[in-house]
Order: structure tokens, then sequence, then C-alpha cells
């Protein structure tokens, strides 16, 4: 029995080792990604009409997430979204998707 139970310890102290690490690299760029993903697809390679926004200048995404938010830019659903986005969340999003290949 209590072979049994240092094998159960040492299962879940890896369980938590493994979550810790992998949650570690997930960045606010990666979790503010997550909401993107619905029009422009996983990691932004769009699956359909929507643009692809993997791999564009950091600058190009900055730009356009600055001016939605302001509505120089006019749309329906982005001006919603980046409307709620801080300078440094937006700089996050930018930085993850211009790092996308």
């Amino acid at each position: 029995m209590l072979h049994v139970l240092k094998y159960m310890v040492l299962i879940s102290c890896s369980a938590v080792a493994i979550n810790t690490s992998h949650a570690a690299d997930i960045t606010r760029g990666t979790m503010l990604s997550n909401s993107c993903a619905a029009c422009h697809g996983t990691d932004g390679k769009s699956p359909g009409e929507i643009p692809s926004i993997n791999g564009k200048s950091f600058e190009f995404i900055s730009q356009a997430l600055h001016d939605f938010r302001e509505g120089k830019r006019k749309a329906t659903v982005m001006g919603r979204h980046a409307s709620g986005y801080s300078d440094d969340e937006i700089t996050a999003i930018a930085e993850f998707f211009s790092g996308q290949p």
C-alpha cells in the first residue's frame, strides 16, 4: 500500500511540474491572442475570408489596433475589441502575432 501511495505522489508531482513549466511558456500576448483566434485563426492563420495576421510586422499590427481603438480605422468587430485594450496589451498582441510564422 505504501508503494502505491509513493507512486501516486510521484505522478502528482510530475503533473504539477509539467503544468508549471508549460504555464511559464504562456505569455500575456499568447493569452490575449486567444480572443483573436475565433476570426483570425489559431496563431493568426485565418482559415477563411478574415485576413491572416501571423507574421505581419509589429508596427503594422500595433498601428492597426491603435487605429481601431481610436476610431481612425472603421470596423464593426475590431473597433469593439481594440477599444478594450491598453497600450501595453496592444504591444503584447503585436509582439505575439509578429513572431508567428
